[in-house]
């Protein structure tokens, strides 16, 4: 009895919020920009911090440079963070007037910092002429119609901060099974996460954002104080200091649902990889001021923590198992039908077909990055981190 109280007690609500994120999705519309050039004259800086990315960096370049949004406003500044490759003499090969690389190690020094990427960013926004900031990451694909959609949806809605959609890149076929299989789970997994982000930002129940793919206003970063007492937070760059512009301008935070704003980026390529990534994530969970968020992360992390437990007590109570079996499914298919109109979203609905296989996996996952995440320390960029 006891055990199926608790089951209940996690699962009903954590079904519930589910459900809610779903309605929530639906509800937003896909913006499909009114495009005038005449009209949307913001001039745009594009940041992208780039470490030893010189396998992506041309092409991530590639993609922002044949924007449909004119040159003649916007700018491309590449932060070269310590790179020991070929990443800075790749950027610097492409000689456009709109394209500047900047050094950071020409402002820090051999200083050691606990948040490269934030300060590579600090430096870029205060090199930038643009009033609209826009971030990427080195190893991501922009879409042509990038620039004016954000553009556009930040004129017309008056957003500060604009969260846009991210996805993983195609599957490859020479990919082994292995390979193939660590992909697919990235791409559900990170499939879910920007379906809640973009649920969470549309009803305003919490925020959440990804780096790949931000703007904001440079006037509102300066506001709400840029990095300063995040700073020492070696994760963060982007939820974070999304919630203290937010806390300046708690109606004014926006999620751009375009086909023609989504970013492409890399999966992990190892396992090694995906985990120090969601350990990173993770790293700041504990350091977000909006309660509500904390709170989502609390349930989520003890539903997988009480299915887990369950696996275990069922070995020695035979009845624990379709309490297990229910729990599990339960879980699963709630999961799986908020995924539906995500998936179809970004063009993924054939993923679908694995949730069920990934979902064991995903529980493991989750419990094992969020307790590394509070105890632990990662590798990043051949960086350790505490």
């Amino acid at each position: 009895m006891v055990f199926l109280l608790i089951s209940i007690f996690l699962l009903l609500p954590y079904f519930l919020l589910i459900i809610y994120y779903r309605q929530s999705w639906l509800e937003i519309e896909v913006y499909c920009a009114d495009v005038n050039h005449q009209v949307l004259n913001t001039f745009i800086s594009v940041i992208i911090p780039a470490r030893n990315e010189e396998k992506n960096i041309g092409t991530c370049i590639e993609s922002v440079i044949k924007q449909t949004y004119p040159a003649n406003l916007f700018e491309v500044i590449i932060i070269n963070d310590y790179s020991d490759d070929e990443t800075a003499n790749i950027a610097t090969s492409y000689n456009r007037r709109n394209i500047n690389v900047i050094n950071l190690a020409d402002f820090t020094g051999n200083n050691i910092l606990n948040s490269y990427k934030k300060k590579a960013i600090e430096i870029g926004i205060s090199k930038a002429k643009g009033s609209l900031i826009v971030t990427t990451d080195a190893d991501c694909i922009v879409p042509n119609k990038w620039l004016e959609t954000i553009a556009s949806y930040s004129k017309k809605t008056g957003s500060v901060f604009i969260a846009a959609p991210v996805s993983f890149f195609d599957l490859k076929n020479e990919d082994s099974i292995l390979k193939k299989f660590l992909k697919v789970f990235q791409s559900l997994d990170f499939m879910m996460l920007q379906g809640i982000t973009g649920a969470s930002v549309h009803k305003k129940i919490h925020n959440m954002c990804n780096g790949a793919n931000l703007a904001y206003e440079k006037e509102a970063f300066y506001k709400a104080g840029g990095f300063e007492g995040i700073d020492k937070i070696a994760s963060g760059d982007d939820m974070l200091l999304m919630h203290k512009i937010q806390n300046l301008y708690p109606d004014r935070i926006g999620y751009l649902k375009s086909p023609n704003a989504i970013v492409k980026t890399q999966a992990a390529a190892t396992v090694r990889e995906f985990m120090n990534q969601r350990i990173r994530w993770a790293s700041k969970a504990d350091k977000y001021s909006d309660i509500k968020i904390t709170t989502v992360l609390i349930l989520v992390y003890f539903l997988n923590l009480w299915i887990l437990a369950l696996v275990i007590v069922s070995f020695f109570q035979v009845d624990i198992f379709y309490l297990l079996i229910f729990s599990f499914f339960t879980k699963t298919f709630v999961e799986l039908f908020f995924l539906l109109p995500v998936a179809r979203f970004f063009k993924n609905e054939k993923l679908l077909w694995w949730f069920i296989v990934a979902e064991p996996f995903h529980i493991i996952y989750t419990l094992v990055a969020g307790w590394l995440g509070k105890f632990g320390s990662y590798t990043w960029k051949g960086r350790k981190v505490k």
